[in-house]
């Protein structure tokens, strides 16, 4: 089949929806077929690439803030601003970025993005290698490729939601934007072991730049003529080809009227936050106890491992049982015990295993979170485009990583002495800033666990329009949700679909 594509059958063609009311709906018998295309894997690989490579950049500094510190000739607080810049640049483009993947499309955001990307990590590079001369120091370089990949950063993480949304069928979706959303922090964990194992001296910090930025490079080349278009040529589900997606300025306003979509606005916003401030501020915590830099490298790089594990058992789950609520319920409560006892142990000298478990506590039950709650906002908030309603719950994590890590870094003291500290000069108590970010994190998950209630809108879409059956409330009970599982493999099978779209019937 042309392009690698293959066909999905919604229902057999020999069912008279006259005879049974769960019988597809006479009006949508072009929709017979939906064909999925092999390409859908190309585009899903670019943009894992590129949300890699930009959150390597974007962290490239936190894991040796001290090199980083003593090469640039500046504090640790302006260190912390390189990463800060990215939560501070995505604030005001992120209305614009969700308009550009809503109507511009994914093909030219990303191929955008890709450009950024690359040009901000050569400045970075360019930055680093040439002596400071009046007004142009390192840092404002440094700083001025920071902010390029900061500009590129929305382009290329608001696209998860779209992408999997246009290009993947119903029952590959949430699989789909928990790979291209994991991406992200698979950059965060080579930054994490990376930075500490090369720029292991302040001498070495160009030569880690440069690392970073020859995979930008390679990265744009691969979406500049990869990305042959925004969607494929027909849609991959029911939901794609009836959406008739509310104008922008129209979405912003029926979000903001939409209760169950401002809770998880605000609570997954403030989770967002957490696991912000604590990849940032991992190295300055822990060098205060003894630990070294390449420990809390370990620490981050476990902390995203199991992410990584817990986001993909997850994602299966519920693009089998289709359970969003109660799984982002379940796993938020989880991860704010998991942060309680990370502000314990992150106290304690000689601790390492502790710490550690730990660690991968809280990216196992937080980390996996994120994908699924992308995917609630859009059955939450639908026929709001994607973009908007997963960039908004973005945007509201990042407002809130600014104020948490300014807070977070304010609320610390200076100690006098700390015969064990690796933090240099700077040794800073982060006792009571640990027990902010706890109570917060519990505080948040209460909200939540309490408060959201919602319909899964975009399933009950792709049902009436595939029977023709009316909408219905859909509770987060086990018998509602099976109820409205019309899309999965096991539906497909009843009405003749091929479970495998990559096997043509």
């Amino acid at each position: 089949m042309e392009d690698g594509a293959a066909e999905i059958k919604t229902v057999s063609s020999s069912v008279s929806s006259s005879e049974d009311p769960r019988t597809p709906n006479t009006e949508l018998k072009k929709l017979l077929f939906f064909k999925v295309y092999k390409r859908r894997w190309l585009v899903l690989l670019v943009l894992c690439l590129l949300n890699c490579s930009n959150a390597t950049l974007w962290l490239t500094f936190a894991p040796v803030a001290d090199q980083s510190a003593k090469f640039l000739s500046v504090s640790l607080e302006q260190v912390n601003w390189l990463s800060l810049v990215y939560m501070v640049m995505a604030i005001p483009l992120s209305f614009l970025t969700t308009w550009m993947l809503d109507v511009l499309g994914l093909r030219t955001t990303l191929i955008l993005g890709a450009w950024l990307n690359m040009f901000g990590a050569l400045l970075r590079f360019i930055g680093v290698s040439v002596p400071s001369s009046g007004l142009i120091t390192n840092y404002l370089l440094v700083m001025l490729g920071q902010t390029l990949g900061a500009v590129a950063q929305p382009l290329v993480i608001f696209a998860p939601t779209k992408m999997a949304a246009h290009w993947f069928p119903d029952h590959q979706r949430a699989t789909a934007n928990m790979i291209a959303s994991m991406s992200n922090p698979m950059g965060v964990l080579l930054a994490s072991i990376l930075s500490p194992m090369i720029a292991d001296t302040p001498a070495r910090l160009p030569e880690l730049l440069l690392v970073y930025a020859m995979p930008a490079c390679v990265v744009c080349f691969i979406a500049t003529i990869g990305i042959r278009s925004s969607s494929p040529p027909t849609p991959p589900s029911a939901s794609v080809e009836t959406s008739n997606s509310e104008p922008f300025l129209q979405g912003i306003k029926l979000l903001l009227k939409n209760r169950a979509y401002l809770v998880l606005l605000l609570c997954f916003g403030s989770g967002i936050a957490v696991f912000t401030s604590f990849s940032t501020l991992l190295e300055q915590i822990l060098c205060v106890q003894g630990y070294t830099n390449t420990f809390a490298g370990v620490c981050s790089a476990l902390f995203i491992v199991f992410g990584i594990v817990g986001a993909a058992l997850l994602s299966i789950f519920v693009d089998k049982t289709k359970k969003f609520t109660e799984a982002t319920k379940v796993n938020m409560s989880f991860t704010a015990l998991s942060c309680i006892a990370f502000s314990v142990v992150s106290l304690l000298q000689h601790q390492k295993a502790a710490v550690a478990v730990v660690c991968s506590l809280f990216g196992f039950f937080g980390f996996s979170i994120y994908p699924v709650a992308m995917e609630l906002s859009v059955e939450c908030s639908y026929p709001v485009g994607e973009a908007t309603s997963a960039g908004l719950v973005f945007v509201s994590g990042q407002i809130q990583s600014v104020l948490y890590i300014v807070l977070l870094q304010a609320l610390t003291t200076r100690l006098a002495d700390s015969p064990v500290s690796t933090c240099g000069d700077a040794v800073l108590s982060w006792k009571v800033p640990m027990m902010v970010m706890a109570g917060l994190c519990t505080f948040f998950t209460c909200c939540f666990v309490i408060l959201f209630s919602t319909r899964y809108r975009r399933l009950e879409a792709e049902e009436q329009a595939i029977y023709g059956t009316k909408q219905r409330d859909v509770s987060t009970s086990s018998k509602d949700t099976t109820s409205i599982k019309t899309s999965g493999p096991e539906a497909q099978s009843s009405f003749g679909i091929n479970p495998d779209p990559e096997k043509d019937p």
